[in-house]
C-alpha cells in the first residue's frame, strides 16, 4: 500500500510522494524550553516520531532527514532567567536536558537536526532583509513587521477569512501597523534581555520568522512534510507559509501538513497557561515509558484525545498482554521477519494507530496458538511491528517485575524461591502462606514446568 497522509492544507488524504525519495524532508515544531514538557506536548513528539520510523522504513534510514527545532529564546524563557537572575543559557540548557531524557524514555528516536533559534539567528537576519527586499515587511519604529497585503493567499492553511484571523489572533493595535493583521518579524528587546545587532537595530526576533528561517537553513525549501499540533495552524503555521513564499521561494513551502489533535484535561485542552498539566518528567517515575507512548497513540492522531488515569491502566494492560505473549514463547527463537501486512497497511492509512493496535492484538493471538515454525515467525512479525511503531522493546520479563527497585526484586525472588522449596517439599500449607505474602507485595505468581515466575499485578 502507498503512504497516505491527511493534507491540512488540501484537506485531504493523499498519496506521499516525497520530492527526491533520496533525501525525505521533514520538520516538525518543537519546544519552548522554559519548563518541563507536559504529556500534551509530547504527543506531537510521539506522533511524528511514528511517522519518522515510517519513513525510514520506507525510504531507508539514511534518506530521511527529520529536524525538530527548540525555540531557546522567548518572554516566558526570558521571564524565567530574570526571576532567577541568570542567562537564559541556564534555563534552556536545564530544561533541554530534561526534554531529551523524558522524551527518550517514551522511546522518541533523536531527530536528524535539532537547530536552535540562537544558533540561527544570521539566517533570521537574513531571511527578513529579503522580506523587506521583496515589499513584503517593513520597518516601523525598531521593528520589523510582515506586511499581510504582500500575500494574496493568507489564511489559505487555516481556511480563515481576515477579519476572522484579526479576531482570533487578538492582534497587538499598533499605531505603526500598515494592517491590523501584520505581525512582528524584529522587535526591540526590554531592558536586560538578550539581544542581537541587526540592520534593523538591535533586538530579537519574532516566534514566526524563527521557524521559517531554520527550515530553510537545515533542510531547505520546499520540505516534504510540516507537522506540529492544531493550536500551531494559526497563526504560526499560516505565517510560517506567507513568510517562506515571500523570500523567493514562490514554488513551495511545505508539500504535505499534519496536525495532531490536542490532548484534553477534562474539558479543556491541557496547557501550561491554565494550570491543568500532567509533567512527563513527573509521569514516567511511576509508569513506564512505553504505556504512555501507547496512552498518547491510543487515539487517531487528528483526533482530540482525553488524558485519565484509566487511559494509563488501558495503556498497561494492552502492553502486559502483548508482553505476556512474547514471554510465554520464551521457549521459541523468533524468525527474523518484517511487519505484518495488515498492520504496515494501518500505520500506512495516515498512521490509523488504533487499526495498528487491533492487528498487534491479532499477532499476539496467532502467536499464542501457533506451532513450530509458524510459531517463530509469528513472534517475530509481532515482535517487527511493535517495534516500528517504538513498543516492544524491553525484556518481556523484565516488563511484567516492573520497575521494582533491587532490594525488593531479591526479597521476591527469595520469596518465590521459599515458595518452590515448599511445594516441592509438598508442605501445601506453607505455599499458600507464602503466596499470601507475595500477594500483600502486589506480585503474581506464576507455577510452571521449569518452576515458577512473577509479575507484578498493577503497575499505576
Amino acid at each position: 500500500m502507498v503512504l497516505r497522509l491527511y493534507d491540512t492544507l488540501r484537506r485531504e488524504k493523499r498519496d506521499f510522494a516525497p520530492v527526491d525519495p533520496r533525501r525525505v524532508t521533514m520538520y516538525v515544531c518543537g519546544p519552548t524550553v522554559y519548563n518541563y514538557a507536559h504529556v500534551g506536548n509530547a504527543r506531537p513528539v510521539v506522533v511524528f516520531d511514528t511517522l519518522f520510523r515510517l519513513l525510514q522504513r520506507i525510504y531507508g534510514e539514511d534518506a530521511v532527514l527529520y529536524a525538530a527545532n527548540v525555540t531557546d529564546v522567548d518572554d516566558k524563557i526570558n521571564a524565567k532567567a530574570a526571576a532567577e537572575g541568570v542567562p537564559i543559557e541556564a534555563i534552556t540548557a536545564r530544561y533541554l536536558d530534561a526534554y531529551h531524557a523524558d522524551m527518550s524514555a517514551l522511546g522518541s528516536l533523536k531527530p536528524t537536526f535539532e537547530p536552535r533559534a540562537t544558533q540561527t539567528m544570521d539566517a533570521i537576519i537574513a531571511m527578513i532583509g529579503r522580506l523587506v527586499r521583496n515589499n513584503a515587511a517593513y520597518a516601523a519604529e525598531g521593528h520589523v513587521l510582515f506586511n499581510t497585503a504582500a500575500y494574496s493567499d493568507y489564511g489559505k492553511l487555516s481556511g480563515r477569512s481576515m477579519e476572522d484571523m484579526i479576531a482570533g489572533a487578538r492582534v497587538d493595535v499598533a499605531p505603526y501597523k500598515q494592517n491590523p493583521a501584520d505581525f512582528v518579524l524584529w522587535k526591540p528587546s526590554k531592558p536586560g534581555e538578550p539581544e542581537w545587532e541587526s540592520p534593523f537595530g538591535p533586538g530579537r526576533p519574532g516566534w514566526h520568522i524563527e521557524c521559517s528561517a531554520m527550515i530553510e537553513q537545515t533542510l531547505g525549501l520546499p520540505i516534504d512534510i510540516h507537522g506540529g499540533g492544531n493550536d500551531l495552524i494559526f497563526p504560526h503555521h499560516e505565517n510560517e507559509m506567507a513568510q517562506g513564499l515571500c523570500a523567493d521561494h514562490a514554488e513551495g513551502y511545505a508539500n504535505y501538513w499534519l496536525h495532531n489533535g490536542f490532548l484534553n484535561f477534562g474539558d479543556e485542552k491541557m496547557s501550561k497557561s491554565l494550570g491543568n498539566v500532567v509533567l512527563v518528567h513527573d509521569l514516567v517515575t511511576r509508569v513506564p515509558g512505553e504505556a504512555i507512548r501507547w496512552a498518547l497513540l491510543s487515539a487517531h492522531y487528528r483526533q482530540p484525545l482525553a488524558w485519565t488515569e484509566a487511559l494509563i491502566d488501558q495503556a498497561v494492560k494492552a502492553l502486559d498482554r502483548l508482553y505476556g505473549a512474547l514471554r510465554r514463547a520464551g521457549d521459541v527463537a523468533a524468525t527474523h521477519v518484517g511487519p505484518g501486512a495488515a498492520f504496515l497497511e494501518a500505520l500506512e492509512d495516515d498512521l490509523n494507530t488504533p487499526r495498528a493496535y487491533a492487528e498487534l492484538h491479532a499477532l499476539a493471538a496467532k502467536l499464542e496458538t501457533a506451532r513450530g515454525a509458524e510459531r517463530a515467525a509469528a513472534k517475530g512479525e509481532l515482535l517487527a511491528s511493535g517495534r516500528l511503531m517504538g513498543f516492544l522493546t524491553a525484556d518481556p520479563e523484565a516488563w511484567a517485575q516492573g520497575n521494582v527497585d533491587p532490594a525488593m526484586k531479591a526479597k521476591i525472588d527469595a520469596l518465590v524461591a521459599e515458595r518452590d522449596s515448599a511445594r516441592a517439599a509438598k508442605d501445601w500449607a506453607k505455599a499458600d502462606a507464602l503466596r499470601g505474602q507475595l500477594t500483600k507485595l502486589n506480585v503474581e505468581v506464576m507455577d510452571g514446568p521449569s518452576g515458577a515466575t512473577w509479575r507484578i499485578r498493577e503497575r499505576v
